[in-house]
């Protein structure tokens, strides 16, 4: 009896450590899947990317030929000059019309997508320049053109959409361009006070031995850029941090006139845990 007993238990501890190995084989099968997951969606987004920019890359190529064309026409003999400018110009401007909606996509990859935002940000301003010189060039063309009385009437409405376009476009630019700036500015701002424990507690910064209750005066503080300020001078002989930083992230040093300065050698550690910094001087 106690033979088939411990046979018994024997069985049952086998049983538990295999399930145990599967168990954990299974988490880490998912987690390779996660991360294979995680990948291919980024080779999608930038395989994607590149081929968009291929393609507008290729546009401009077209457009740059089709421009040379209707430039060696003007001044030319052909007698069917006009049906072939009015032809490479109804070209360029369609060519047009379909990189700007390229440079548009892109623009919504960079909102939505995880690729890396500045790179792309740069790119996007960069064909957009490119767009903008290349209109302006097709508007002198078209004045050559009338001057020599090739009248392309039918592209008139689209050129001028397209200026627009172009116009929309830059001002998209500009708007995308200056609200990662304000985050960037956001991200990086961060604010300061020291003062007595009166004057922490008259402004509700300190109550009750607790920091940054509900309803703390924030017109106390002062608002740093925690790239640029690294170093607070704290002009007195006794200080305290009251807000939770990492210690490893500063140090609180003495000058010349024993008075504490607080120096921040790991910003980006040290703000981790507060944007907000309470320092209780005497």
């Amino acid at each position: 009896m106690k033979k088939l007993l411990v046979f018994t238990l024997c069985l049952l501890c086998l049983t538990a450590c295999d399930n145990g190995k599967k168990n954990a084989m299974s988490e880490q099968n998912e987690k390779t899947d996660s991360l294979n997951r995680v990948i291919a969606q980024k080779d999608n987004e930038i395989n994607d990317m590149l081929s968009t920019l291929n393609e507008i890359q290729e546009g401009f190529r077209q457009i740059s030929a089709a421009e040379n064309r209707v430039t060696i026409a003007k001044d030319g003999e052909s007698t069917n000059k006009n049906a072939q400018i009015r032809e490479d110009m109804k070209f360029i401007a369609q060519t047009m019309k379909h990189n700007r909606e390229l440079i548009a996509k892109l623009q919504r990859k960079a909102r939505q997508g995880s690729i890396a935002a500045e790179q792309l940000k740069a790119t996007i301003e960069n064909l957009t320049a490119e767009l903008e010189e290349k209109t302006k060039q097709i508007d002198i063309l078209r004045a050559e053109l009338s001057q020599k009385d090739v009248r392309i009437t039918e592209l008139d409405q689209t050129v001028t959409t397209l200026s627009e376009d172009v116009a929309e476009l830059k001002t998209e630019t500009q708007e995308k361009t200056n609200t990662i700036t304000s985050q960037d500015r956001q991200i990086h701002t961060a604010w300061y006070v020291f003062g007595t424990k009166r004057e922490l507690a008259e402004n509700r910064i300190l109550e009750k031995g607790k920091v940054l209750q509900a309803n703390f005066n924030r017109n106390y503080f002062t608002k740093i850029d925690i790239r640029v300020e690294k170093e607070i001078k704290l002009y007195s002989k006794s200080a305290k941090i009251l807000t939770p930083h990492p210690s490893s992230s500063y140090t609180l040093e003495r000058d010349a006139s024993k008075q504490y300065v607080l120096r921040i050698v790991n910003p980006e550690v040290f703000w981790s845990t507060s944007k907000y910094l309470v320092i209780q001087v005497k």
